[in-house]
């Protein structure tokens, strides 16, 4: 399968790319994405035959599907890395919560997010393509909390690849923060900006579409890629676990093969809720996707009214930091499959040019046959935090609680929902401690020892052992110092 791009071709890129080309330079012509050229189906064949399949023989044959130029061996070693989560024989638990509502716990892998869900297998994938040419790559990775530890974890110490992970400085929490600044392998540097999420994804899509930044690199014998959902290598692992959520629905007699279900994303980038899209369109029965946001409720804007309006938005500081975005990447995606690629270019030179674009009533109409989207407030979200783990006995994180708003909201009560838990509680402690306990100002360890003793639950080891390890990646600097910093560490 080929992959063509959002924008339109600009006669200086290949009409169409292989999926291996696709992955390594993400950035399409006119600042683009890639996007793949057909959509393989599935239907309810595909998912009777996997009934009784193992999320790594579902993933292989999902990918098979998909016709990537990726050797078979290659996949195999990607896809056993799933065997290093909590569970290897279920490494994405779904779990009933409430009537009708169930979460899609995808947090069990090493950086306790579910960043990892898509990010383990693409650091070996994208490793092994750069030896397999014999080249050098910069992988480029701007975070609001989770892609920039699962990106440091999967690349650290592989072959022909060097990270550079940009995070807004007081802008994660102190897990997130630590799982990255004691990460002391040598091909990895992370560097602290003084600024929001947006400034990090701003500056990454900068250098990858800069000729000037590439020349530089050329004369380093480095190429450059990326590790954001930019890159089709991430999407392409995030359909597989929303057609694993729901074959576990069938199993669990929750529902019966071809019921449609909701799928209710908790959004910051928009690629959770793109990989539900594309299983969808492949053959996933789904009655709609519900996009959950934060008070940086963009997308709820966006799909209720059809304005994307930045100009007199600025990012807010919230209690579930990873959705704390204003430019959502993979909104782009989403456009170009409903609008084709001369809109999607119109669209997105006006938000980069005016800071707005606005759908037409058609065009709204048609999105909103796809979409529904609510958003939830902090104390509204620790409310459901409470609540949820007083009443139905289940903890989750800040992120997860903003789906509890819109399962109220957005969901006909007949219809089951499964909504996507995107971090462990141990992610975001002390908002959780003050949502059980009132108690304010906690730091993440306190606040840690309060929630075990609550919950009755251990601190997982990977979590626990960060407080204790030396910090080593020190850099802080401003945003228009980000590209000297990186050729400074290459």
């Amino acid at each position: 399968m080929n992959f063509i791009q959002t924008r339109g071709n600009d006669e200086n890129k290949l009409q169409s790319v292989t999926f291996s080309q696709a992955i390594l330079a993400p950035i399409a012509s006119f600042g683009g994405l890639y996007v793949p050229q057909e959509l393989p189906e599935l239907g309810e064949a595909f998912l009777q035959k996997h009934m009784n399949s193992s999320y790594k023989t579902l993933a292989a044959d999902m990918l098979a599907r998909f016709e990537i130029d990726i050797a078979q061996d290659v996949i195999d070693k990607a896809l056993d890395l799933y065997d290093a989560f909590d569970d290897a024989s279920n490494p994405v638990p779904v779990v009933k919560v409430k009537e009708n509502l169930y979460v899609s716990e995808l947090y069990h892998g090493p950086t306790r997010a579910f960043k990892d869900m898509a990010l383990q297998p693409f650091g070996v994938v994208l490793s092994s393509i750069a030896q397999e040419r014999n080249e050098n790559y910069l992988i480029l990775a701007a975070t609001s909390g989770d892609t920039g530890p699962a990106a440091l974890e999967t690349f650290k110490n592989r072959a022909n690849v060097q990270v550079a992970c940009l995070y807004p400085d007081g802008g994660t929490s102190d897990v997130q923060r630590l799982q990255m600044v004691t990460e002391d392998a040598e091909n990895l540097k992370v560097i602290g900006i003084h600024g929001v999420f947006d400034d990090a994804q701003n500056a990454l899509k900068h250098l990858l579409a800069s000729e000037e930044f590439k020349k530089a690199l050329k004369e380093k014998n480095v190429s450059l890629s990326a590790a954001n959902s930019v890159n089709f290598g991430r999407i392409i692992f995030q359909i597989i676990y929303h057609i694993h959520s729901y074959l576990e629905l069938v199993r669990q007699n929750a529902i019966s093969m071809g019921e449609k279900v909701y799928l209710n994303v908790p959004s910051g980038n928009f690629g959770n809720a793109l990989g539900g899209y594309y299983a969808w369109k492949m053959g996933l029965p789904v009655e709609k996707i519900i996009i959950s946001s934060n008070e940086n409720n963009i997308l709820t804007k966006l799909i209720k009214t059809g304005k994307y309006d930045l100009r007199e938005n600025a990012v807010v500081g919230t209690t579930s930091p990873a959705m704390d975005i204003l430019k959502s990447s993979n909104v782009e995606r989403i456009l170009f499959d409903l609008f084709g690629d001369v809109r999607t270019k119109e669209l997105m030179q006006s938000l980069e040019v005016n800071n707005f674009y606005e759908l037409n009533a058609e065009e709204l109409t048609k999105l909103q046959v796809s979409f529904d989207a609510d958003f939830c407030n902090g104390e509204e979200g620790k409310a459901y935090i409470k609540d949820t783990f007083e009443n139905d006995g289940y903890l989750m994180d800040p992120h997860t609680a903003t789906c509890m708003k819109s399962f109220e909201t957005c969901s006909n009560p007949e219809i089951k929902t499964i909504a996507y838990s995107t971090a462990e509680w141990t992610k975001f402690s002390p908002v959780i401690a003050n949502a059980l306990t009132g108690e304010k100002d906690a730091q993440d360890i306190d606040a840690l020892k309060s929630i075990s003793k609550v919950a009755n639950l251990d601190i997982p080891s990977m979590i626990q052992g960060l407080f204790t390890k030396e910090v080593v990646q020190n850099t802080i600097i401003e945003k228009e110092e980000i590209e000297k910093e990186i050729l400074k560490f290459l």
